[in-house]
């Protein structure tokens, strides 16, 4: 004689399929909790060694876990590579896009983005930037992992692109500027960031890097988009004391 499965105690097996869920759940989430700390260990050796230096067995020193462990979340030295360039581009993208595009259209946004990535420079002076050390390391070696890279570069030149064109639509830009070529100068001035700050140690770096900001934006800028930015960056005036009871009264 069996049982009815309806009238099966609810501690019985009939539980077994509810239960499974929340086991599975816990799990997923474990193991993405586990990924995420191996992530954040390989962007940073990446950052000091370059992604050539990653490996799955330095990564498992560095974690305390066993090479399989490491290896259980990413099947190969090159999807790790792959998952660090895409961590940074993801942490990036925080730092310096999102933060710059609540800024007003035009040279205020433009200025605000080009800011940012100077002071995500400076960050990783004693470090490196992955973007930069990656093209010295995947220049001239075809693969995913070169394609990744060039992938992320040109997401970020894509948002500096689109940047100064709705700088010109604007009126901050004048119309007949090349864009590429503005674009070429801004990316010009991190990179010699980078090469003096971190190669040379050179003192004024930065410094520098915001005077040829400033003589790009000058040659290039309208007298209106000029006095946007002096007009956002103007101190606000607070009303007289008088004016402000006359207005309450």
């Amino acid at each position: 004689m069996s049982l009815n499965p309806s009238t099966r105690s609810s501690t019985g097996p009939a539980a077994e399929p509810a239960a499974k869920p929340a086991r599975v759940a816990r799990s997923l989430q474990k193991g993405q909790h586990t990924r995420a700390v191996i992530l954040e260990a390989a962007l940073g050796l990446a950052s000091h060694m370059g992604l050539e230096g990653l490996s799955i067995g330095a990564l498992a020193d560095v974690t305390k876990m066993s090479k399989s462990g490491v290896f259980a979340h990413f099947g190969s030295r090159e999807e790790l590579q792959i998952a660090v360039v895409m961590e940074y581009h993801a942490k990036f993208e925080e730092e310096v896009f999102y933060t710059a595009i609540r800024e007003p259209r035009g040279l205020p946004r433009l200025r605000a983005l080009f800011e940012r990535w100077v002071r995500r420079v400076s960050v990783e002076i004693d470090s490196g930037c992955i973007y930069i050390s990656g093209a010295v390391e995947f220049d001239d070696r075809p693969g995913p992992v070169r394609d990744a890279l060039v992938a992320m570069v040109k997401a970020w030149h894509a948002a500096l692109h689109k940047a100064i064109v709705l700088a010109q639509q604007e009126g901050h830009l004048h119309a007949d500027a090349d864009v590429e070529q503005i674009l070429f100068e801004l990316h010009g001035l991190i990179l010699s960031l980078h090469h003096d700050a971190r190669f040379m140690r050179k003192p004024g770096a930065l410094d520098r890097a915001g005077v040829g900001f400033e003589r790009t934006i000058q040659f290039y800028a309208t007298e209106a988009g000029l006095q946007a930015e002096a007009a956002l960056n103007a101190p606000k005036s607070t009303p007289p004391k008088s004016a402000a009871k006359s207005r309450r009264s």
